[in-house]
């Protein structure tokens, strides 16, 4: 066991959103389908990774946290950082400790106030991101239009011609399905997004 573990490559990602755009029902789908997951029986809470009492009972994340998942041979992890704006320095520290992101944006929603700060703070540290389009099953879900507004919030923040050409995945979290177009009937897993992680992340 401890040859497999020194001879695993590895990704270090940070998964950024505006706050209740998904980031926490997405990590927990990436937890729940990795390869040596196990849930314990008695768990208090339905999110994993919202273990503060405080956030239970606010539903947002605050403190950020680190998730290990392996997926081929592949050691990700994955930090779960605030989407609140009275947390964006906790945002700051993590974006020195990571070599991708996942930027989460709702299908319906597209991007928000929060999304144009954790997105300056990732480009400004050189980081290529994966663009999630999440939320593809909600009603009125528009993800190309939110994929437009993405690339565009890209632009105004100055990103370099690496940075705008961004892989895409679109997810449906509470389902825990992800795939390369945005047809919730076309997906069966988030095993799409592992890909890309393994894929366009250094």
């Amino acid at each position: 066991m401890r040859g497999s573990l020194i001879n695993m490559k590895i990704r270090n990602i940070a998964i950024i959103a505006h706050v209740d755009h998904g980031k926490t029902t997405l990590v927990d789908a990436l937890l729940k389908q990795s390869e040596h997951f196990k849930l314990k029986t008695d768990a208090p809470q339905d999110l994993i990774m919202d273990s503060n009492e405080l956030e239970r009972e606010r539903g947002i994340t605050i403190f950020s946290k680190n998730a290990s998942i392996v997926y081929r041979n592949t050691k990700i992890n994955i930090v779960d950082t605030p989407g609140h704006a009275d947390f964006g320095g906790e945002v700051e520290r993590i974006m020195r400790m990571v070599d991708g992101v996942l930027l989460l944006v709702d299908a319906k929603e597209g991007p928000m106030p929060q999304t144009k700060f954790v997105l300056r703070k990732a480009i400004q540290a050189g980081h290529r991101a994966i663009v999630v389009v999440n939320k593809i099953d909600k009603k009125d879900a528009r993800p190309l239009w939110a994929l437009n507004k993405t690339f565009d919030l890209f632009i105004e923040l100055g990103a370099t011609e690496d940075q705008t050409n961004f892989p895409v995945i679109y997810a449906a979290a509470k389902e825990g399905k992800a795939g390369l177009v945005p047809e919730l009937g076309t997906m069966t897993d988030v095993h799409p997004l592992f890909d890309a992680i393994l894929e366009h992340i250094p």
